[in-house]
């Protein structure tokens, strides 16, 4: 009797244990096939967006090479977080693949990466418009990162900015709109197949992409897929790779390299990891990069080009369009592949392996490719490939700001003479000194500070001008202003009525010459919770803040303004 309700047991165990592997066998998501020759592909493949030790990642520099190159990666871009002040490591090729040192930068409107950024005189944050146009003005590129992320201090708010790149698609992003159940599912079935796991995470993310269109109508924007590889999921955070206590170091670097990668088919790597490193930096700026979802199918060959019988264009180029182009799309994949033509974000043609499509003289546009699988994951399904675009018709090579008419009004609040109606205002520890210095011509306002204590005090230095009701009969503030060494400096409208008043604020750059500096009160953002525009009739001051944003703590220096007026 014993043994037979054993015997029923174990029964009962290997059947439940049979239903429950088949089970799991199901969920599992089907091996992504692995194309012939693609061992032998010559395409030169990277990451770009990639945390090591030296910020939130879990690996070192020779760590994440070595897993780029077991996943066939021939370039890696290292992206910390930081200011940009410090020096990046020169370029290094580690087991064989290319490092190249970059910085992610935070700013109160989501982060940027700055490709090919130099050494900055200063520590870059504070909004996304002085970031952007801090990178742009020190030689480098600025890429917005992990744009339509559902985290909302890491979307990124202001399109309007004159961003070179964008990521398209990126992988910390694309499991943060999953559902709990799906996250549990890929939790379970990660361990026995992991690259196609992490595939099932991705989507077509729309509403980026539609955003990416609007821009490439006005002009050249380039488009990467940010792999933002941590290596790490937090435990108190439910997965989160920011959370700073204990953490699982998963999705290891390699698995995630071997989901997605950026393609550059128009170089040859030499072997010099400074000449190779800007081989690969310029491929990105040009738009010369197309993604491929290697856990889909590999990596692909696309091939898509534009011809008038004599020039030869490809992806990131701009071309006449007074001229009759011809299209030219050829794919190396699997036969049941489609090919799609978009013209400024509006699908105009597809095929199959290869496409065909001619442009009228006068037809503008910017014309770009995915190419899709079928079964491919996602609500909507992940494009397999996806090319910038070939632009027809001149555009601006950057964003450019609309022309305001000069003033023709003004009102002199300071050029010669004693410092009336000035004075300085300093958190408790730091220092400032007001000087009237003699000049060439006439006199100019110094002011000499120190920033001191602690970064909990908000630490700052700053001239004070006193302001009276007819500043509401102006649009700007105009002034001449140099600094003993590149920085950059708030101004700022105080309305009082509250214990520390509200302010509403505009980050300018200084240089050592003198400039003339145009501030238009229409420019000027709320600091915490002021109305989003300063009441003119109300302002009773002007700050012109050194702070902790831009000036390192314990940071001192001068700086001297000259020539204040309002103007209209």
């Amino acid at each position: 009797m014993i043994d037979s309700i054993l015997v029923r047991r174990i029964a009962t165990i290997a059947i439940v244990a049979a239903v429950s592997g088949a089970s799991y066998v199901v969920a599992l998501p089907p091996r992504a096939p692995v194309p012939a020759g693609q061992n032998e592909s010559t395409l030169v493949t990277g990451a770009i967006h990639v945390h090591t030790i030296g910020s939130d990642g879990t690996g070192t520099a020779d760590e994440i090479a070595a897993a780029a190159a077991r996943a066939g990666l021939d370039f890696i871009v290292l992206t910390d977080h930081g200011d940009g002040t410090r020096k990046p490591d020169p370029p290094q090729y580690r087991s064989g693949v290319l490092c190249v040192d970059s910085v992610e930068i935070s700013t109160h409107g989501g982060h940027v990466i700055a490709l090919g950024l130099p050494q900055a005189p200063y520590p870059l944050g504070g909004e996304a418009r002085d970031v952007v146009d801090d990178v742009i003005r020190l030689g480098g590129f600025p890429i917005a990162a992990h744009p339509g992320s559902p985290k909302p201090e890491l979307d990124w708010s202001d399109w309007t900015l004159p961003i070179g790149g964008v990521e398209w698609l990126n992988a910390d992003s694309e499991w943060r709109d999953e559902s709990r159940w799906t996250l549990t599912k890929a939790l379970l079935t990660y361990p026995a197949r992991r690259t196609e796991t992490l595939t099932t995470l991705l989507d077509r993310p729309d509403s980026v992409i539609e955003q990416w269109d609007t821009l490439t109508r006005d002009r050249p924007v380039v488009a990467i897929a940010g792999t933002d590889a941590h290596a790490r999921l937090g435990f108190r955070s439910l997965g989160e790779p920011y959370d700073p206590g204990a953490s699982l170091h998963v999705p290891s670097y390699e698995r995630l390299f071997r989901v997605f990668a950026n393609v550059l088919p128009g170089i040859s790597m030499t072997g010099d990891a400074a000449a190779d490193a800007d081989l690969v930096i310029a491929a990105i700026r040009r738009g010369h990069v197309y993604t491929a979802i290697d856990g889909l199918h590999g990596t692909g060959t696309l091939s898509f080009t534009a011809s008038d019988g004599s020039t030869r264009a490809e992806p990131g180029d701009v071309v006449s369009s007074l001229r009759e182009w011809t299209l030219n799309i050829e794919l190396g994949g699997p036969a049941d592949a489609l090919i799609q033509l978009f013209r400024d974000g509006v699908r105009t043609n597809e095929s199959s392996m290869r496409l065909k499509h001619m442009i009228d003289i006068g037809s503008r546009g910017a014309y770009r490719v995915e190419v899709s699988l079928p079964g491919a994951p996602g609500q909507p399904p992940i494009p397999w490939l996806l090319s910038n675009p070939i632009y027809v018709g001149d555009r601006p090579t950057s964003a450019t700001s609309a022309a305001r008419p000069g003033a023709s009004k003004f009102e002199v609040r300071y050029s010669d003479g004693p410092a009336t109606g000035w004075t300085i205002a300093t958190s408790p520890a730091s220092k400032a000194a007001l000087d009237v210095v003699p000049m060439e011509r006439g006199t100019q306002l110094a002011l000499r500070y120190a920033i001191g204590g602690a970064a909990s005090e908000s630490p700052y230095a700053a001239f004070v001008l006193a302001a009276d009701a007819s500043i509401a009969q102006y649009d700007r503030l105009i002034f001449t202003a140099r600094a003993d060494r590149p920085t950059r400096m708030s101004v700022q409208l105080h309305e009082p009525g509250t214990p520390d008043g509200q302010r509403w604020h505009r980050s300018v750059f200084m240089d050592t010459e003198p400039r003339e500096i145009t501030v238009f009160f229409n420019d000027l953002r709320p600091i915490a919770a002021a109305a989003p525009q300063p009441p003119l009739t109300a302002i009773d001051s002007i700050f012109f803040v050194l702070d902790t944003v831009n000036t390192p703590l314990g940071g001192s220096g001068r700086i001297w303004i000259d020539d204040v007026k309002y103007g209209k």
